[in-house]
């Protein structure tokens, strides 16, 4: 199997739900993801807020969540690196905006900003998705028929296949999903000002 075949096969699974690859797109990616955001975390006083793996498990829950119901189309690594940099990027900078709007004082803040409950003993995204938890509250929110186009495109079916098995066009479909998990987003705490 080339690497582009093992790449594909690897976001079906986790479309899918597959434990093991969401595993192994967390030993793959989580150091990436972090070093992004020590980049970027200029601020020390932010740094007291929160951390690289907080903002990170905040990307990968998103990421997960959103591939489950079939909203990325990734045909190559370069793909997911460069939309888990973004997410990355725009989760850490809502952050700092959010704190900067409420006016704290960062020096007296003790890590309780955004990402303080994520990092707490919460389960980490991959044992969220592990245990189907994040990704079955997400599906009980679901419509009857979005649920029907998020299965449908975790089977990997492009938008005018979906289209043409529901009915109406396949921009239509796509934007019907992407409200809908733009919704869910924010029902789980998964919202940002934009995630990717």
């Amino acid at each position: 199997m080339s690497d582009a075949d093992d790449f594909r096969d690897l976001i079906r699974r986790i479309r899918a739900g597959d434990n093991e690859a969401a595993a192994v797109l967390v030993r793959r990616y989580e150091p990436l993801i972090r070093r992004q955001v020590r980049l970027r975390l200029e601020d020390e006083r932010l740094e007291r807020l929160f951390d690289s793996m907080d903002v990170c498990q905040s990307v990968l829950a998103s990421f997960f969540i959103r591939s489950a119901v079939g909203e990325y189309d990734l045909e190559e690594p370069q793909q997911l690196v460069g939309l888990l940099v973004k997410m990355a990027r725009n989760k850490l900078a809502s952050a700092a905006r959010r704190a900067t709007r409420q006016r704290r004082d960062h020096r007296r803040q003790k890590g309780e900003g955004e990402f303080a409950n994520i990092a707490a003993s919460d389960p980490t995204p991959s044992e969220q998705v592990a245990g189907q938890e994040l990704l079955e509250r997400a599906r009980q929110r679901l419509s009857a028929e979005e649920l029907e186009i998020a299965d449908l495109r975790a089977q990997n079916l492009s938008w005018d296949d979906v289209a043409a098995r529901l009915g109406g066009n396949a921009n239509a479909r796509r934007m019907q999903l992407a409200r809908a998990v733009e919704r869910l987003a924010t029902e789980l705490g998964l919202d940002d000002d934009s995630d990717g």
